[in-house]
């Protein structure tokens, strides 16, 4: 059974390399502390708030990506 406690964590690292190499950041990117605790089951990745600058830039990256798929 894979621990999900350390999957979460690698998983919001994995993310926000992904988007800074994109000139991407989101300050509220991190874990969902509450979620481990929660029935949900699974601990979440909380993406958290943006600016419109940011929500555009990131609109912009998934456009390319998926452009390329």
């Amino acid at each position: 059974m894979p621990d999900h406690h350390d999957d979460v964590h690698d998983s919001a690292a994995a993310l926000h390399a992904a988007l800074r190499a994109n000139g991407i950041t989101l300050p509220s990117l991190g874990v969902d502390l509450p979620s481990f605790a929660g029935s949900y089951g699974v601990p979440l990745v909380a993406l958290g708030n943006c600016n419109v600058a940011t929500a555009r830039k990131l609109a912009k990256a998934l456009r390319k990506a998926a452009e390329k798929s």
